[in-house]
């Protein structure tokens, strides 16, 4: 009996140390299971750490391939081949580390934008990889230009008072003092010799006193700075010169009439209708270059002179003569009116009715130019829309004063359109003299027009209609994106 106590003991011990055995071996077994996954995890984690700074070093590199081909072109500006004679690529080159280990590649494909023979901007992609993982590919696209005027709503090269009803939409700059009574969302900024100028009676300022380089009841005077940097007002007005001569070569060009002038109309095709002025009627006004006199402005006849479509790789027109313009604008187009064939001669530009586009994605654009003024004239809309890029080289834009009564009164047919009710402008405005669209007696709206709106068009600045003026001499990378 005792013997058979012994081996059922003995029994439950290896029963016992069998069941201890098997723990031990399901919780190994758990536990190498867990490590595993552990392991798994970090492995995975540790994978896609490596995947996401593979994938941030691939586009510095890619940045790193801009940088490089901004310096290029800096020392070289007239080659886009990368010094390889063929264009536009793709140049590929090997990326350094600071410690001075190669870490990657760029591969560069470079591509230039020429108006009427004209190199504009260029248009720069970077694609950059590491070595470490050269599937993960990172693509950065930029233009890099100078900028354009396209980027202000103004720049003016004398003092001006922007009224209460002003709304303004964009950068605003003088080379003088600034009356700021309107609203304004983007920088107002006045380059008036050490901050302040003389305010005059014409700017609402009586007796005439010195003022701040910027002032008024606007409400977005925490955007107002002054003394700034002036404008080289010459540097940004176009060589009209250059412009005639690419119309020439590769646009339009309308040689002087023999008459008044011309009659632009611009159509949704993508052609314009150009008339011969042969009589207008002169209409008495006051500016404040010009003081009161007579302008030459009102159409009273005129004959068809012929329909051109508007070249597309040099959508460029020049006028020899004074020109009148309206219409819907298809593509991007610049027209120009001067005359360089008398030394004497000057000439100016009305905006006769509105200027649309065809298109609001960007696609198309305008750029008119006066030799001396860009003006709206008398006979305006009461309701006009006007887009594009307005530049008035030697005189001014704007709409004079018109009066129904004394002897420069506008003609008894004509006086319901003194006073006119809403300009709405969308692009940018460059003028040599003082700005003025609208005209108050005593504080009474008297002439011009009582509302007005201006913006700057956002789609201009990086894609401006051929021989737009340039606001800086400095190249600068005017858009950036990453392309997924």
């Amino acid at each position: 009996m005792i013997i058979g106590k012994k081996r059922k003991k003995r029994a439950r011990s290896r029963e016992k140390k069998g069941s201890i055995t098997l723990l031990v071996l399901v919780f190994a077994g758990i536990m190498l299971m867990l490590l595993g996954g552990m392991s798994g995890f970090l492995f995975v984690q540790n994978r896609l750490q490596n995947k996401k700074a593979d994938k941030e070093s691939a586009v510095q590199i890619a940045e790193a391939g801009v940088d490089y081909y901004s310096w290029f072109l800096s020392h070289y500006p007239d080659d886009l081949t990368d010094k390889t004679g063929v264009s536009p690529g793709p140049y590929e080159h090997e990326y350094f580390d600071p410690q001075g280990s190669a870490i990657g590649k760029f591969s560069l494909e470079i591509n230039g934008n020429s108006q009427c023979g004209i190199l504009r901007s260029v248009d720069i992609s970077s694609t950059g990889w590491t070595y470490d993982d050269p599937a993960i590919k990172r693509e950065v696209s930029v233009r890099y230009a100078r900028p354009s005027v396209a980027e202000y709503a103004y720049i003016i090269n004398d003092s001006v008072w922007a009224g209460a009803d002003r709304q303004i939409k964009g950068k605003y700059h003088s080379n003088g003092g600034i009356r700021m009574d309107g609203e304004n969302d983007s920088l107002v900024t006045s380059a008036s010799p050490e901050g302040v100028w003389k305010c005059t009676s014409s700017f609402g300022c009586n007796p005439a006193t010195e003022k701040p380089g910027v002032f008024g009841a606007g409400s977005g005077f925490d955007l107002w700075r002054f003394p700034v940097e002036p404008i080289d007002f010459t540097g940004i007005t176009v060589d009209l010169s250059k412009m005639k001569t690419a119309a020439e070569n590769y646009g339009i060009y309308i040689p002087p009439s023999g008459a008044r002038g011309y009659h632009a109309i611009f159509k949704s095709d993508g052609t314009v209708d150009i008339y011969k002025v042969t009589r207008v009627s002169d209409i008495g006004s006051y500016s404040s270059d010009e003081g009161w006199h007579r302008s030459p402005e009102y159409i009273s006849r005129q004959t068809f002179y012929n329909n051109y479509p508007v070249p597309s790789d040099c959508s460029l027109i020049f006028v020899e003569d004074d020109l009148w313009v309206e219409g819907t604008v298809e593509g991007k187009i610049s027209i120009a009116s001067a005359d360089l064939i008398n030394s004497n001669g000057v000439t100016d530009v009305w905006l006769q009715g509105n200027l649309t586009y065809n298109h609001l994605d960007g696609s198309d654009g305008l750029l008119v130019i006066g030799e001396n003024s860009v003006r709206i004239p008398l006979k305006s809309p009461d309701n006009m829309e006007l887009r594009g890029i307005f530049v008035a080289q030697k005189g001014h834009f704007g709409r004079n004063y018109y009066v129904s009564t004394g002897s420069y009164r506008v003609p008894y047919y004509l006086r319901s359109y003194v006073k006119r009710n809403l300009l709405k402008i969308t692009g940018s405005i460059v003028s040599n003299g003082r700005v003025g669209t609208q005209w108050t007696s005593y504080g009474l709206f008297v002439s011009g027009y009582k509302n007005r709106e201006n913006s700057y068009d956002r789609n201009l600045m990086s894609d401006p209609p051929p021989m737009t003026p340039f606001s800086d001499d400095e190249y600068t990378f005017i858009k950036w994106e990453e392309v997924n």
